[in-house]
């Protein structure tokens, strides 16, 4: 069953120095645009981290420090990956855990402020294999495809599995599953935050509410305004950068209606 569309999506993983969404970086991206007419578009980079990738992370992708030594940074190649996928809705494995978070902080980091999920949907392949199978991805690709993954753990080989495995998966669950990418999203979607890092929530009025620490479920708004210092603790610590991006936005909105 070929997805319907009624605009791009772009399923797309990450291989990484680390699974630290603020403090690792990415070493390859790939991805794979589907368009609503069936047409499919593929890109695949290396990426120079900058930093040191430790001996446990080359050991499950295989990428080490002399491999990407002569690569682009993630800043030199971050608008070639928005202008792929600023059109797009985004699907992954594990995506809107780790995948979405990550290259949000990328993205951030290299100055594309554009990026954001204002008018797009997600969809995590790994949350409906959960909810359905509970399997690893190799597991997955074999369980619903009858295929080997062979090169797991290369990016462009999970990204084009992770598209195969929602297809199946729209095959065997089509009582349960509709081929709607809006409704696709709303059966994996986690929970309901206003960040990709799940730090700031929404209330039952669609309020943006804190889902940690002394705060959790105060909204955000009452507490900058009660207790003006946390904001700027806030921006302080060591929350990821589209995080405080929101938690900005917030502080700005207050501000404005103040006035």
């Amino acid at each position: 069953m070929e997805l319907k569309l009624s605009k791009p999506i772009c399923f797309f993983d990450l291989e990484t120095t680390g699974i630290d969404i603020v403090k690792d970086r990415i070493v390859e991206i790939s991805i794979l645009k589907i368009y609503p007419n069936g047409n499919k578009e593929s890109k695949t980079w290396l990426v120079n981290p900058t930093i040191p990738i430790p001996s446990t992370a080359s050991e499950v992708h295989g990428i080490t420090d002399e491999k990407v030594a002569n690569e682009p940074t993630f800043k030199e190649i971050a608008k070639q990956i928005y202008q792929m996928i600023k059109d797009a809705d985004l699907a992954g494995y594990n995506s809107d855990r780790f995948d979405i978070p990550l290259l949000a902080e990328e993205m951030l980091r290299a100055g594309v402020d554009e990026f954001d999920f204002g008018n797009r949907v997600t969809v995590d392949v790994q949350t409906i294999f959960h909810k359905m199978e509970q399997r690893t991805l190799s597991a997955a690709y074999k369980f619903y495809c009858g295929k080997e993954l062979t090169d797991a753990h290369t990016a462009a080989a999970d990204t084009y599995a992770t598209y195969e495995i929602l297809k199946a998966q729209l095959d065997r669950y089509e009582d349960v599953l509709e081929n709607n990418v809006k409704k696709l999203s709303d059966f994996t979607y986690r929970k309901q935050i206003a960040d990709f890092a799940g730090f700031i929530g929404y209330n039952a009025a669609g309020e943006e509410v804190f889902t940690f620490g002394k705060h959790k479920g105060k909204r955000v708004e009452e507490i900058f305004e009660t207790e003006p210092g946390y904001f700027g603790w806030l921006l302080n610590a060591d929350f990821p950068l589209y995080t405080k991006k929101i938690l900005t936005a917030i502080k700005l909105r207050k501000l404005t209606s103040n006035h």
